[in-house]
């Protein structure tokens, strides 16, 4: 099939900018480039049910608003396929599938899993068991469209160290149908784990630190107004430390030239700004100022195009009828090959049926 791109989102709740910096910008660059043959985009509701299986209703509820924050970031149906994880069940099969050739140890390792567990606050006895083993089911969103490129942020790499060794795995003991795919990591590297609002924790709805791609401007500048600085710049005159920042943090993220032309015109760019707050005389309430103003200008079209599609939710859900068609079709395909190497495909193995005949002819 070529070069493919596949990413996606656990619909637990609206997209923040941490979402798009991380991935969510990229993919739609690269959807407008056109440099690869096929471009699939997933809500992961499966992946997101195994922490929170009490409450589907959240994940229902939270597969429109994705679908509205994909469309208004700029995806395009027409370039990409976009698609709900569980309405392609050959995902699931191919997740048993390699489940049988990884360990417990080994998926016990996976840092990223170490970091879940301890944010929602499991003991080691309260796990659910799809969600431990949702790297695995991973895996299998990835290598059921033969994906060779995985836009993500740093967080993720682990995954995909999993996903190689599965791949390799596989491919040795059956035969070489599935691929192996890279990570395509942010170019700026700030945007691999923008941290939250209070600058503690990476960005994330379930820490309540988040800005949302659907915030509207009064929101925006209450969030912005807020945000964690340095606590030792106590007077505009001291001078201030950008390390640790957040607001300079998503100054780096966000910011152009143009922005500080048209919003604080007595700097050029931000590494002035930068020189100029760690000198001392810059105040904090001015910095955020300009990131609100920075900020806005970017989610103004965002937000536009949000309310144009929400105005007909019905069409939402067909392009998402559509998207699950195609990208079953492929994924299908996929698994046809993983039968066949692992020999499990017995209707259309006509040799074993021809085989299998003449033993008991022979008895």
């Amino acid at each position: 099939m070529g070069k493919i791109i596949l990413t996606g989102d656990r619909p637990t709740g609206k997209l923040h900018l941490g979402h798009y910096v991380g991935s969510l910008r990229r993919r739609v660059e690269l959807q407008n480039a056109g440099d690869y043959d096929r471009m699939f985009v997933f809500m992961a509701d499966v992946q997101a049910l195994t922490d929170n299986a009490d409450n589907p209703d959240k994940i229902r509820e939270n597969i429109i608003n994705v679908a509205l924050d994909y469309l208004s970031a700029g995806l395009d149906p027409a370039k990409c396929t976009i698609y709900i994880q569980s309405h392609i069940p050959e995902l699931a099969e191919l997740t048993v599938y390699l489940m049988n050739i990884v360990s417990v140890s080994r998926v016990q390792r996976n840092p990223t899993v170490k970091t879940e567990v301890k944010m929602r606050g499991f003991e080691n006895n309260s796990i659910p068991l799809g969600f431990f083993c949702y790297p695995v089911s991973q895996a299998a969103d990835i290598t059921a469209f033969k994906t060779t490129t995985v836009p993500a942020g740093e967080d993720q790499e682990p995954m995909l160290e999993l996903t190689r060794e599965l791949v390799g795995r596989f491919n040795q003991l059956y035969a070489p149908v599935l691929v192996e795919p890279s990570i395509m990591l942010p170019e700026n590297a700030t945007s691999r784990r923008l941290p939250g609002t209070d600058g503690k924790e990476k960005m994330s709805k379930s820490l309540g630190n988040c800005i949302y791609l659907s915030d509207d401007a009064d929101t925006v500048w209450q969030k912005v107004k807020g945000m964690y600085t340095d606590p030792l710049h106590l007077n505009v005159s001291d001078p201030g430390h950008v390390e640790g920042n957040a607001v300079f943090t998503y100054l780096d993220a966000f910011s152009t030239d143009q922005d500080f032309a048209d919003f604080w015109p007595e700097y050029k760019n931000l590494d002035e700004l930068k020189a100029a707050y760690t000198k001392g005389g810059v105040g904090d309430m001015k910095c955020k100022k300009l990131l609100n103003n920075v900020i806005n200008r970017m989610l103004d079209p965002i937000r536009e195009r949000r309310k144009e599609y929400s105005k007909d939710i019905p069409a939402i859900y067909d392009i998402l009828k559509k998207g699950c068609d195609d990208a079953r079709e492929v994924a299908a395909q996929t698994m046809d090959e993983v039968r066949k190497a692992m020999r499990i495909d017995y209707f259309n193995d006509k040799e074993l049926i021809r085989h299998q005949q003449e033993m008991f002819n022979a008895k």
